[in-house]
C-alpha cells in the first residue's frame, strides 16, 4: 500500500506502465465534475470509477482484493477512512473470489485503518487487503483499476 497527495503523486509515475496515465486522470483540473460511473481512461487496461456514496464506518468496512487490477483509490471529498491487511494474512474468505468481477471479499479485520482525506491517494497492489469506504458521511471518490499486466 502507499498513501500520498495527489500533488506528491508524481514519484509513483515510473512505478507500473499505467500509472502514468492513471495519474494523469485524477490531475484533471474538472475531475470533480465527472459523472458516477465506469470510464474508460485507457481501454481495459485503465478504468476509473467515480462514486458519491456514503461510507459505511469501520464497523461495517469489510476487506476486499484484487488479482487482476491495482486499486489507485483517490478522495475528492468526505472523510474517506481505508482498512490494509496483508492478503497473505487474510485466513477467513467471506465467498469464493470471484474471477469475472476480480474481486474477493475476506471476514478478517484491517490490521491498520488510514484516513485518507481529500486530495490523498492509496494505492493497492494484488497483495494488499483493503477495506474502502470505512469513511462516515458522503464521500466522493475515483477510484482507478490498473492492469497489473
Amino acid at each position: 500500500m502507499l498513501l500520498c497527495t495527489l500533488s506528491d503523486s508524481f514519484r509513483f509515475d515510473l512505478l507500473h506502465p499505467g500509472f502514468d496515465r492513471a495519474l494523469a486522470f485524477l490531475r484533471q483540473p474538472d475531475l470533480a465534475r465527472w459523472p458516477k460511473g465506469r470510464h474508460a481512461v485507457e481501454g481495459e487496461r485503465v478504468v476509473a470509477i467515480v462514486e458519491q456514496r456514503d461510507g459505511v464506518g469501520q464497523a461495517a468496512a469489510v476487506l476486499e482484493a484484487h488479482r487482476r487490477y491495482i486499486d489507485i483509490q483517490y478522495t475528492v471529498a468526505g472523510q474517506e477512512v481505508m482498512g490494509w491487511r496483508a492478503l497473505s494474512e487474510c485466513r477467513q474468505p467471506r465467498e469464493a473470489f470471484s474471477d469475472e468481477r476480480d474481486i474477493g471479499f475476506f471476514l478478517d479485520a484491517p490490521q491498520v485503518w488510514v484516513p485518507v482525506p481529500p486530495g490523498h491517494l492509496a494505492i493497492f497492489y494484488p497483495e494488499d487487503a483493503h477495506a474502502p469506504l470505512a469513511g462516515t458521511g458522503p464521500l466522493h471518490k475515483v477510484i482507478l483499476k490498473v492492469a497489473v499486466g
